[in-house]
Order: C-alpha cells, then sequence, then structure tokens
C-alpha cells in the first residue's frame, strides 16, 4: 500500500502518490425493485458484508486465487466503491457476472471484483447510480445496537444517499477488517459477518472519531466534501 488506510492523506489530493497507480473501482449491485424495496438500514448492512465477503473469500486471500491480483491493484490506488441499482432482468444479468451476492433480511447486494475505472462490463455500466433513495419504514426500523456487536457508525451531521452511504458502510468494513489479526478474521468470517449500522449519537460523535478506531474520510468526489469523516468502524476486537 502507497499510504495508510486508517488516516487522511498528509497531502493534497492532487498529488497523493496513489493517483499515480491505475485506478480501479469495487462494483456493488444492490437490488431494487420497484413494489418492494429493502429498508435502508438492511441495505447498508448487507453492503458491508458483500464487501467483507469479497475480501475474505478464498479467490482473493489466495496467493494464486484468480482475484488476488485485482485486488491488490484496487488496493494500491484510491480505494473506490460504486453502487448501482438493478430491478428485474437487469439483476438476473448482473448476476450473470463473476461475482457474489450476499442477502440480508431482504436486501440483496452482488459484489463484483475490481475493474479498471474505465472498464465497466456493458451490463453493469448502463445500470443507473442515482435512485438509490431508501428509508426504514414502520415496522422495519432498526434493532437497539446488541452489546459486544461490531457497528458500523454514521455521521450524524452528514446526509448522503443510500448509495453513497452503503459505499462507506462497505468501505469501513473494509478498514476494521484490515485492522484485525487473522484469528479475528476467522472468527467474525465464521460467525456469517455479523455487523450493525447506526446513526451515531451527536454527543458520541466526536469521541468515535478521535480515538484508535478506523475511521472512512471521504475522498469528496460525490455528495460531499474532501475528507468529511463519514463512519466509524467500531468491532470489539479493536477496543482491546
Amino acid at each position: 500500500m502507497t499510504s495508510s488506510p486508517f488516516t487522511a492523506p498528509s497531502t493534497p489530493a492532487a498529488e497523493d502518490p496513489r493517483d499515480a497507480q491505475p485506478q480501479y473501482v469495487l462494483p456493488l449491485v444492490v437490488r431494487l425493485e420497484k413494489a418492494d424495496p429493502p429498508a435502508r438500514t438492511d441495505a447498508l448492512e448487507t453492503s458491508a458484508r458483500a464487501v467483507l465477503t469479497l475480501l475474505a473469500d478464498p479467490r482473493v486471500t489466495e496467493p494464486e486465487g484468480e482475484w488476488a491480483e485485482r485486488v491488490a491493484a484496487w488496493e494500491d490506488a484510491r480505494i473506490r466503491k460504486v453502487v448501482r441499482r438493478a430491478r428485474g432482468g437487469e439483476w438476473r444479468k448482473a448476476n450473470e457476472l463473476p461475482g457474489i451476492t450476499v442477502t440480508g433480511r431482504q436486501a440483496e447486494v452482488r459484489v463484483y471484483p475490481p475493474i479498471p475505472l474505465d472498464g465497466w462490463p456493458k451490463d453493469l455500466a448502463k445500470l443507473q447510480v442515482s435512485g438509490t433513495d431508501l428509508d426504514d419504514p414502520e415496522g422495519r426500523e432498526p434493532a437497539p445496537v446488541a452489546d459486544g456487536a461490531p457497528v458500523l457508525w454514521l455521521n450524524p451531521e452528514l446526509e448522503m444517499s443510500a448509495g453513497k452511504t452503503m459505499a462507506q458502510t462497505g468501505h469501513a468494513a473494509q478498514l476494521a477488517w484490515w485492522r484485525l489479526d487473522d484469528t479475528e478474521r476467522r472468527a467474525w468470517a465464521g460467525a456469517g459477518f455479523p455487523l450493525i449500522v447506526r446513526t451515531a449519537p451527536k454527543d458520541a460523535w466526536p469521541d468515535l472519531t478521535s480515538g484508535h478506531l478506523p475511521v472512512v474520510r471521504d475522498a469528496g468526489f460525490t455528495e460531499i466534501a474532501p475528507g468529511s469523516c463519514t463512519v466509524v468502524a467500531d468491532h470489539p476486537a479493536l477496543r482491546v
């Protein structure tokens, strides 16, 4: 890696050495049927688990894994993730491309190995990024935070689309994964990557971002200002 994934770059974005590397993006596609879309929190949690599932896949972790080289190249540059939406026939075609589909309570998210920034397969390139406005309807509100659960805390002061936030929770999960040792990773993967996403209480956010927990600082390509702190990854193993 050319810079630490846990701190903001010390040089301006235009001078960041990661920009000299070939640029890749991790595609994620969320199934968004008109009649019955998933709840927002379900989609955010499923996106995070999808990223973790890919990172733990033998096709990535084995030295000769078919996706290992692409993931390494992606991690050596800017860690870009883009979420697109699909329904009906679009979703069926998206599932025909090599990737992994992860399901939540209702949400379905398919993650693909990284691709060059300008190398989107046509069946993914035509999918829209906008229009991922989801909410948590009555009856599907998030449950209280369970003791000892890995939590991805959202910045209470920022407003982002569901698609943008899905990319951010995926990135936060990835930062937590990088900080865990092999034993902790195996335990998390073996349990099915349990995690929850919640908006942090406003009075708790300063402490969450000033400690030793991984913090996502957005590059500012879309929706929010560069350097914005978006999500904190609070895994129990990181508090020891």
